[in-house]
């Protein structure tokens, strides 16, 4: 019996916040504190939570400690051998703990290339190989119907704590690097994901930005084409840009125009 908290507090420790893994399995912060420290065995039902969460059977949570440790620990802990392995590392196995957020959105943001108004694209979070990637399309209609501006980008998606981190290359003229950092206000919430982006913006001269972005969850019901032209630039009190985002923006943009004037890092 000593080995279970042994051992889950061995796994809990490359999960980072032990706050975040009880809501992930949906269990009591208090309750949970109980079994790190030996102080009670979970039900039979939360044994089961738990195993599932790490990918573990409920026989490893109750095995031998320095076997345990060799296995599940050391096993995987991986060491970078050159550049590429530095930075592809936080991105491996990813797929389980952003499983949720997989789908499809609409990401709302501003950058000088289209000063005061709201860009709009598509992003889609699937998993490829055991990685969780990005895809996504930028599309600016002009009023003849023909497209005016036209960006993709490909990407890679890790959680780290409670944030989740978007790294994407353009596909398409410099290739420039775009980051975005989103924090989901809660574990059941992924219809609004709110955070900030950085980038290059393209017009009227190269220069980087950075501004608050909300992604907003596509439904279902909406098809890929009805979602892919409902990208664009909007201005901000357009009937067709949600409340939510619009208030987001807004008070965002209000708040931080004394420190970052026009979104523009200089």
């Amino acid at each position: 019996m000593e080995n279970f908290p042994l051992n889950l507090r061995s796994i809990c420790a490359d999960y980072g916040s032990i706050a975040q893994v009880c809501r992930e399995i949906g269990i009591n912060r208090q309750q949970f504190n109980r079994y790190l420290n030996g102080g009670g065995l979970p039900s039979a039902h939360n044994m089961r939570r738990i195993a599932r969460h790490f990918d573990l059977t409920e026989a490893d949570l109750f095995s031998d400690h320095g076997e345990f440790t060799r296995r599940h620990i050391l096993n995987n802990k991986r060491t970078a051998s050159g550049p590429v392995d530095l930075m592809i590392d936080p991105f491996r196995d990813q797929t389980k703990v952003l499983r949720r957020y997989l789908g499809f959105y609409h990401s709302h943001f501003q950058t000088p290339s289209w000063q005061g108004k709201i860009l709009r694209s598509l992003i889609w979070l699937y998993e490829k190989d055991g990685y969780v990637m990005s895809r996504s399309v930028e599309r600016v209609a002009a009023k003849d119907g023909s497209v005016y501006q036209k960006s993709r980008y490909e990407g890679m998606v890790a959680q780290r704590g409670n944030r989740v981190y978007i790294v994407e290359h353009e596909m398409v003229r410099e290739g420039s690097i775009v980051e975005t950092i989103l924090t989901p206000s809660h574990r059941q919430q992924v219809q609004f994901l709110r955070g900030m982006t950085m980038g290059v913006a393209w017009q009227p001269h190269v220069s980087p930005y950075a501004s608050k972005s909300i992604w907003k969850r596509i439904e279902t019901k909406v098809s890929l084409r009805e979602a892919l032209n409902a990208c664009g630039v909007y201005a901000p009190e357009s009937r067709n840009i949600d409340p939510t985002v619009r208030s987001y923006l807004s008070e965002v943009q209000d708040k931080g125009a004394e420190k970052l004037p026009g979104n523009v890092l200089s």
